[in-house]
């Protein structure tokens, strides 16, 4: 009897032992991502510390924009320009800005071109070892079909590249069907409107909180982007004029408020524990939305292991 009951306890030990090593093991393979949104490619000695400090190994990089050109055209815009290379050992995921309105024209070879042009630039400018593309839009319940569709033949086509596709899921998509992609990442920034002067459109939880009740149910593997941008909002006579991305952006007169907006790291906390909280996994990659130039002064004396660990 006593020999029985130490085998059970000692294959019971080594169980526990086992399982603990897999959550072990998990925990430390976690993917530690950033976006790179701006037209220029170029990493200066500050970024290139950032990601190899915080253990980067996955990088988001802003290919181009689709828009709809001055002749009624569905058109790249804005292609990043590449001064920087590829750095060693950091994986890049071409990701690529589609306007909303451009699904209101005809794409039905856009799947195509989108694939070509990332393969192109790719080559072109040394990217390699590239296995997944994202797609970034903004749709709509009118835009929907036409998006889901193009997403579809560009999943087909980029399967038989080797190369998955992702989309970016914004919060109010949350309570509709996925699109047919392989992942996709939910965006916990930009949760309010701009132009209103009582709260903070980069992220608060009182509008954000609402909407992810929806992630137990939501059929479609997620990873988690978190905001670490900030925002001067130049505002003239109380009303909202635009986005202050330089200084020389908008004319500043006589009267006009520009108002700054950036997230604390608290809210950042709060924001991750509430999506771990319905679905855990959306946090075993975590990403942060940007490392561009303009947002490199806000990271200094921010505590980014903590999200990217806590």
């Amino acid at each position: 009897m006593y020999y029985h009951r130490y085998r059970y306890l000692l294959c019971f030990s080594i169980l526990l032992a086992i399982v603990g090593c897999k959550e072990t093991v998990q925990e430390s393979t976690k993917q530690r991502s950033v976006y790179f949104w701006s037209t220029t490619f170029e990493l200066d000695s500050t970024q290139l510390d950032f990601i190899h400090r915080n253990e980067v190994s996955r990088l988001y990089l802003r290919y181009f924009d689709v828009v709809v050109d001055e002749a009624d055209r569905v058109m790249p815009n804005a292609t990043v320009r590449f001064v920087s290379s590829q750095p060693k050992g950091i994986e890049v995921v071409p990701t690529v800005f589609i306007v909303n309105d451009c699904l209101l024209k005809d794409v039905s070879g856009l799947d195509t071109l989108l694939l070509k042009r990332i393969l192109q630039m790719c080559e072109t400018h040394d990217i390699t070892g590239v296995r997944e593309i994202q797609i970034d839009c903004d749709w709509t319940g009118r835009t929907r079909s036409t998006y889901f569709d193009m997403l579809s033949r560009l999943r087909a086509a980029a399967h038989d590249k080797g190369i998955t596709l992702s989309a970016t899921i914004r919060l109010h998509q949350l309570p509709q069907s996925p699109p047919p992609v392989d992942k996709g990442v939910l965006m916990m920034y930009n949760t309010g409107d701009v132009r209103d002067l009582n709260h903070n459109p980069i992220l608060e939880m009182d509008a954000a909180g609402p909407y992810l009740k929806h992630l137990r149910r939501y059929r479609l593997p997620l990873s988690t982007a978190y905001p670490i941008f900030s925002w001067d909002l130049l505002f003239r006579g109380g009303r909202f004029v635009g986005i202050m991305h330089s200084d020389d952006e908008w004319p500043i007169l006589p009267g006009d408020t520009i108002i700054h907006r950036d997230v604390d790291i608290e809210t950042v906390l709060t924001a991750k524990a509430a999506v771990s909280a319905h679905q855990r996994e959306a946090n075993n990659e975590i990403i942060l939305f940007d490392i561009s130039k303009n947002n490199m002064s806000n990271i200094k004396d921010k505590r980014y292991e903590e999200i990217y660990n806590h």
